[in-house]
């Protein structure tokens, strides 16, 4: 099968040789004919398998076959849940769209709004954006969405993650009830369908990879470890394997900080991202990690979705999710568009229900190593660590570590509190 044989326009079958494309891929082959029908479409899609071509190709085939020169409404806006991953889809349209009369934009916060709202005012057809600032400028009358002719709803899951549910449904209601509508995720769960009964209309369904499951290509182990030694290993993994890139997950914003420092301490360039990072620092550790001259990226879940990072060969969990639906997105970053990659996790004694949990996700068991030296704890609790508490690394190493744990599972409440009240400005 070819580009042509899905009846895209000349100028985006230009735009896709340059790219050295040949072959539409899987969620390509099936996603692009519906939508160039003008079906509504719910695709399930893992990351780097071409999901955003399979939406942003019939988009602009569709704009440009019925293009509105004089007036310039915003016909098709694209919300993402990052703003890493709106500046990616964004690159997508301009690329794709080179041979074209399309004019785009993508706004998101954490930088100036002022040149985002001058390029809206002269008049552009594809808005990608993220829900926070898109509401914000809408609410201050800078832009429009009563011509949106086509919705994209992209990484649906993460967006109900992150808590956008609200903010989806405020948007909706800014937009013609007579729409196409576009939703993808990397999974179906029983959320993901309610909420896609709720915007698309007798939509055609389309899964380019099995329901749930990691990328099969990656391969995948474990590395039953001490928690106190888990800094000592993945140092001695890095350094031993002469890793050049690796992306390093953990669970929290300051693990992502303190991990890069004691990288950074034996001598590993490394650099964290996270939502409490600037714009501008995620930007540069973007960059820095894609050039080589960082050889580490910490993130966090959140910051590190829709990453665009072209054959990454290494991922590290320092931390299991406790979202057994994370580790398919997280061991996804690798093992992109047909390149091997290897997804590693460090696992204590307090992370074997989340391991358990996610075998059972993907349907297979992760192969156990143990490395001499960092063996587990025989005496550590099995009892898995809740969300927003930070157990002592080393039980016994300081007397109060229970009521130290107390204390942080009661703070964990009240930051729970305040990060719903930051999730837009920070995560947008």
């Amino acid at each position: 099968m070819s580009f042509k044989s899905l009846g895209l326009s000349e100028p985006l079958l230009k735009a896709i040789s340059k790219k050295g494309y040949e072959t539409p891929s899987p969620i390509q082959a099936k996603a692009i004919p519906p939508v160039l029908e003008g079906k509504d479409v719910l695709a399930s899609a893992q990351t780097g398998t071409g999901k955003t071509a399979g939406f942003t190709l019939p988009m602009l085939h569709f704009l440009s076959e019925n293009s509105k020169e004089k007036y310039r409404p915003i016909r098709a806006l694209v919300l993402t849940p990052t703003r890493e991953l709106a500046a990616q889809v964004f690159e997508n349209v301009k690329e794709y769209s080179e041979f074209l009369n399309i004019r785009s934009a993508v706004i998101f916060g954490g930088v100036n709004q002022k040149p985002q709202v001058a390029k809206i005012r002269q008049g552009i057809d594809v808005l990608v954006a993220t829900p926070g600032r898109l509401l914000d400028l809408e609410s201050q009358g800078a832009l429009s969405l009563k011509h949106v002719e086509i919705f994209v709803l992209d990484e649906a899951d993460r967006m109900l993650d992150m808590g956008f549910l609200r903010d989806i449904e405020r948007v909706m209601k800014l937009m013609p009830s007579k729409r196409q509508n576009l939703m993808f995720s990397a999974t179906f769960s029983k959320d993901i369908k309610k909420l896609a009964y709720s915007i698309l209309n007798n939509p055609v369904q389309v899964e380019a990879t099995p329901e749930n499951t990691a990328v099969e290509i990656i391969a995948q182990k474990v590395h039953r470890v001490a928690k106190a030694k888990k800094t000592d290993l993945i140092i001695k993994l890095i350094s031993d394997g002469n890793w050049k890139q690796v992306l390093v997950f953990t669970r929290t914003k300051h693990g992502a900080n303190r991990l890069t420092k004691k990288m950074i301490s034996a001598g590993i360039t490394a650099a964290a991202i996270h939502g409490n990072k600037s714009q501008g620092a995620r930007t540069k550790a973007l960059a820095g990690f894609k050039s080589g001259s960082v050889r580490v990226l910490v993130a966090t879940d959140i910051a590190a979705r829709g990453l665009d990072i072209p054959l990454l060969p290494h991922v590290i969990n320092f931390e299991l999710p406790n979202i057994s639906e994370d580790y398919v997105h997280r061991i996804g970053r690798t093992g992109r568009a047909g390149a091997s990659g290897e997804a590693i996790s460090l696992v204590s004694a307090d992370e074997i229900s989340y391991l358990r949990g996610i075998e059972k996700l993907i349907d297979m068991k992760i192969d156990v190593e143990i490395i001499e030296g960092f063996e587990p704890d025989p005496n550590a609790s099995t009892e898995p660590i809740k969300p927003g508490q930070n157990r002592n690394r080393n039980q016994g190493r300081n007397r109060n570590s229970n009521s130290r744990s107390s204390g942080n599972s009661t703070n964990s409440n009240r930051n729970r509190n305040r990060s719903r009240n930051r999730r837009r400005t920070s995560n947008n």
